[in-house]
C-alpha cells in the first residue's frame, strides 16, 4: 500500500540555541495539519551534541482556537509590558537559565473550556 501523506510546507526559525520547525503536512485523506517542533542543541563535555525535541500536532479543526489563544497570550504580554504591571521581583537577577525547570501545575484538560475557573 502506497503512503499518500506528504510534506506540503516547511519553515525553520533559528532562535539562539533553539530552532523551531513549522511543518504543514497532509493526511492520507488530504486534510492539512501543522506540526510545531522545538529542537534545542546540547553539547557534551567531549564535544558531541544531542538535540532535545518537543513536537505539537495541530489539526485543522483546532487552528482557529489555537490562533485565538496564541494572540490573546501575546496581547496580554504586550499589555503587561506597556502598563508596567509585570515587574520582575529582582531586576538585577538574570533570567533563569534555559535548562531551568519551571514548577509544574496540575492541569486537567477538561478544565480548558470552563468559564467558572
Amino acid at each position: 500500500m502506497q503512503d499518500d501523506r506528504e510534506d506540503v510546507f516547511s519553515k525553520a526559525v533559528r532562535a539562539g540555541k533553539r530552532t523551531y520547525f513549522f511543518d504543514v503536512k497532509s493526511t492520507r485523506g488530504r486534510d492539512l495539519y501543522l506540526t510545531i517542533t522545538e529542537s534545542k542543541k546540547h553539547t557534551h563535555e567531549d564535544g558531541t551534541a544531542h538535540y532535545d525535541k518537543h513536537k505539537i500536532f495541530l489539526y485543522k479543526e483546532d487552528f482557529e482556537k489555537f490562533l485565538d489563544g496564541l494572540n490573546e497570550a501575546f496581547d496580554e504580554i504586550d499589555r503587561l509590558k506597556n502598563t508596567g504591571e509585570y515587574v520582575r521581583d529582582e531586576p538585577d537577577t538574570p533570567p533563569p537559565a534555559d535548562d531551568a525547570k519551571p514548577p509544574y501545575t496540575d492541569l486537567n484538560f477538561e478544565d480548558l473550556d470552563r468559564k467558572d475557573i
